[in-house]
């Protein structure tokens, strides 16, 4: 062994990202909403490099399999992960679900119940027993929740598939507004995946987040309302990749004062 070899630091390995026994080796999970077009949507979702797309099942015809239909505008390797975008009580989730079950042959579902029509924010309360329930159908169940770590502890506990707070309000691109939150949420969910949900603008927002401890992100409005969503979701893809490297890595210790680069030989 040579010296060289000694000195050199072991070299640092990582999972995959799997959720519910399926693995991805995206860690970007993209939307389908707010593009300007088919053409622009499936543009994006390719240069993503994402594997799951999410579809609000209450504002889009998912039976419909024609060639200039939506459905046809998501590339065929992409799993679609049905989503109760638009709900605000229980019974509607509910029904949100099971009908995104039957139309797009899935048990997958990302579980939003929304409080609040102008934040956006998650009915928690409404959200847990939703889960509970789901979980029980069995429904591999991705809940949007808030920044919470009580409420993703009892998320992970009730069987979530996987813990998805938001970083920001839904559509705002105003980045992670909390980070304590969600490394709090980090050191204490650890049975499922943590994927960030809404809220990222661009990507700092989004090597941020990995560089937090996020083992993905879902991220829609900020790829969907950029001037060039392709190029915005290929910038993504890169950032999400170098957050996860950077927090395999381990940053260096933050200090109050300076600390020369070039130490002084002795």
């Amino acid at each position: 062994m040579t010296a060289e070899t000694q000195n050199r630091p072991a070299e640092v390995s990582d999972r995959p990202l799997e959720i519910a026994g399926k693995v991805f080796r995206s860690r970007l999970i993209t939307g389908t909403g707010k593009y300007r077009s088919f053409e622009a949507m499936h543009e994006a979702l390719l240069a993503s490099g994402s594997e799951m797309v999410t579809v609000a099942v209450r504002r889009v015809n998912l039976t419909d399999r024609s060639p200039e239909s939506f459905h046809a505008a998501i590339p065929k390797h992409m799993a679609i992960l049905p989503n109760t975008a638009g709900c605000y009580n229980l019974e509607d989730a509910l029904r949100a679900a099971r009908l995104g079950r039957e139309v797009a042959q899935t048990d997958w579902v990302k579980l939003e119940i929304l409080g609040d029509p102008a934040t956006l924010l998650p009915d928690t309360a409404a959200l847990l027993e939703a889960t509970k329930i789901l979980v029980g159908e069995g429904f591999k169940v991705l809940p949007y929740t808030n920044d919470d770590p009580i409420v993703a502890r009892k998320l992970e506990a009730l069987g979530a598939a996987a813990v998805m707070p938001l970083a920001a309000p839904i559509g705002s691109g105003q980045g992670v507004l909390n980070p304590l939150n969600i490394r709090l949420i980090r050191e204490s969910v650890q049975s499922v995946p943590l994927i960030l949900d809404a809220g990222v603008g661009t990507a700092s927002d989004a090597a941020i987040a990995m560089e937090l401890g996020a083992d993905g992100i879902l991220m829609n409005t900020a790829i969907a309302e950029a001037r060039d969503p392709a190029m915005m979701a290929e910038a993504m893809k890169l950032a999400v990749e170098s957050g996860r490297l950077a927090f395999l890595a381990g940053r260096m210790p933050k200090r109050l004062v300076g600390s020369a680069s070039s130490p002084r030989a002795k």
